[in-house]
């Protein structure tokens, strides 16, 4: 939480108008809803949370409790394109600065995901098919979906772009590399084959200096080579890469769903969108704040760190023998 109102002090400005009721800053809203995400909250039971912890209000100088539908508005006006932008920029920025994330990348990975509008699951609707009536086979005729770009190395999250589906993932692809290339230097980019055009090759290459590592398997399957130059370089030489590294994106996706949760609670699909954006931004924010943890196992589950000192100290031996 204090990860994230300092990251608002930096990207935000203290109120969104000079004739604002300079009642709450937008640091202090934005502190607020990454604590709402990360404990899987609604507004209201926000709203009471701060209420029954007033150490979490000093912890972002918080002096009186905002009311539920200050969040929500808070919420639609900060994560809106241009205050998200400068978010995201500042979570980057907070990266590099602590050593989490390097100003050059040296592998990138890109991929999209999918959302569930409502917390019943798929599986539960497909098990509820078979003594229901027909039409509550279908899930989601359309479902929130977001393309995100994220470093390979610390799982940082360098682009979001946040849309619906069913569709192909190249509709974001311009986007978020664009995104991303504007906050870091990318090297190289790993895709799936959902990314895979000869376009994209070009795109990446020519214009923005990346290299690209994407499969060549759209199409129908044949033995014949694919007719453009960067295809047909991906389709003979792209075991020789790292392309096998691109699965860090896919643990992207596992984080992004297991720890904030993988249905969103808004309806509206203006609303999905900025819940995307909050989540991606509370998600680089857990990163940045995650400490190490060293590996403490031992070929003894049993055996105490003094075990050996105490055996050498009872067998007379050298207290510090060497240990090869």
């Amino acid at each position: 939480m204090v990860f994230a109102y300092v990251a608002g002090k930096f990207a935000l400005p203290l109120y969104s108008h000079r004739c604002s009721p300079k009642t709450f800053t937008q640091p202090q809203l934005f502190a607020c809803l990454v604590l709402k995400e990360f404990l899987k909250l609604d507004y209201r039971k926000l709203a009471a949370l701060l209420a029954d912890t007033p150490d979490l209000c000093y912890a972002i100088e918080l002096t009186k409790v905002p009311h539920f539908t200050t969040f929500q508005k808070a919420a639609q006006r900060l994560l809106t394109a241009t205050p998200a932008r400068r978010l995201l920029d500042e979570t980057i920025e907070f990266g590099v600065a602590v050593g989490r994330l390097k100003r050059r990348v040296k592998l990138a990975a890109l991929d999209g995901t999918g959302f569930e509008s409502h917390h019943a699951s798929s599986y539960y609707v497909r098990r509820r098919s078979s003594t229901a009536k027909y039409w509550q086979k279908l899930t989601y005729r359309t479902f929130p979906k977001a393309g995100l770009l994220c470093d390979c190395a610390s799982h940082m999250i360098l682009a979001v772009v946040p849309g619906h589906g069913p569709g192909p993932d190249i509709k974001h692809y311009r986007a978020a590399l664009d995104q991303a290339r504007r906050r870091v230097r990318l090297m190289a980019l790993a895709a799936d084959a959902g990314y895979d055009s000869e376009h994209s090759h070009e795109y990446a290459r020519d214009e923005c200096g990346i290299r690209t590592l994407i499969p060549a398997l759209i199409g129908r399957p044949t033995a014949k080579l694919p007719s453009g130059y960067w295809r047909r370089q991906m389709a003979t030489r792209l075991h020789t890469t790292r392309y096998t590294q691109r699965w860090q994106v896919e643990t992207v996706n596992s984080m992004f769903k297991r720890l904030l949760d993988s249905a969103l609670r808004a309806r509206k699909r203006w609303n999905q969108y900025r819940e995307i954006v909050l989540r991606s931004l509370t998600l680089n924010l857990m990163i940045l704040r995650r400490r190490r943890v060293f590996y403490r196992a031992r070929m003894s589950p049993f055996a105490s760190p003094f075990a050996s000192r105490i055996f050498v100290a009872s067998s007379g031996r050298a207290r510090n023998p060497t240990i090869r």
